[in-house]
């Protein structure tokens, strides 16, 4: 499974690189806010550094919500870099802009699906990701979890070159779980990944290893 990192923080970025298990960073006009990132050109430029960091597979977001501004402002950030995944809303315009890109060999990552029906249009469409947001399905009382499995069942029915990108994963049993039922993808804050580093036998068996070092070396 790759993982990404869904942050606009560079220091962020930077440590789960250098890490040695990046495969990806995912943005969003919210994370960018968060950043303090504002202006076209600034955001632009921003976009520009996590690249400049990364191997490959940054998702970039639309903000326009039309099929021709949406067509306007993918194809000016395809051309920030070769890295830049293009992120479109889940909307009737949005497949319609998938189609347009993946026509033009513009890698899309559409995102915002809650149901399987919606992961369906987007496979069709060309979508080389579809991102559904399984933390804001928990939120409203739905099995999140449930929904990337049943998308993962349907693509591997048909064939489908689309990955599967686990999105608003909030915890680490999320990642497990996502891992165990075939996301390709996971993408969450960097605590959550360094959180898999974490288990209380390992942190008591280095103690120990240590200890007995120390002791039989004086």
């Amino acid at each position: 499974m790759k993982f990404f990192i869904d942050t606009a923080n560079l220091n962020d970025i930077q440590e789960a690189y250098d890490l040695g298990v990046l495969d990806g960073v995912t943005t969003n006009p919210s994370l960018m806010a968060k950043e303090g990132i504002s202006g076209h050109d600034n955001v632009i430029a921003h976009y520009k550094a996590i690249c400049d960091i990364v191997d490959d597979n940054v998702s970039a977001e639309v903000i326009a919500t039309d099929f021709e501004g949406m067509i306007k402002e993918g194809k000016e950030l395809a051309q920030i870099d070769d890295k830049i995944v293009v992120k479109v809303p889940m909307i009737k315009d949005g497949v319609k802009a998938i189609k347009h890109f993946t026509s033009e060999g513009i890698r899309t990552n559409c995102t915002l699906v809650f149901s399987a029906g919606q992961a369906i249009l987007a496979a069709k469409a060309g979508a080389s990701y579809v991102s559904p947001f399984i933390g804001r399905l928990d939120d409203i009382g739905y099995d999140g979890l449930e929904l990337i499995e049943q998308i993962v069942q349907i693509y591997d029915n048909y064939g489908y070159a689309t990955e599967v990108l686990a999105a608003s994963v909030r915890h680490t049993m999320h990642l497990i779980q996502c891992a165990e039922i075939g996301a390709d993808v996971a993408t969450c804050p960097l605590k959550v990944i360094t959180s898999l580093l974490n288990h209380p036998l390992t942190d008591k068996g280095l103690e120990q290893f240590l200890a007995d070092h120390a002791k039989a070396n004086g």
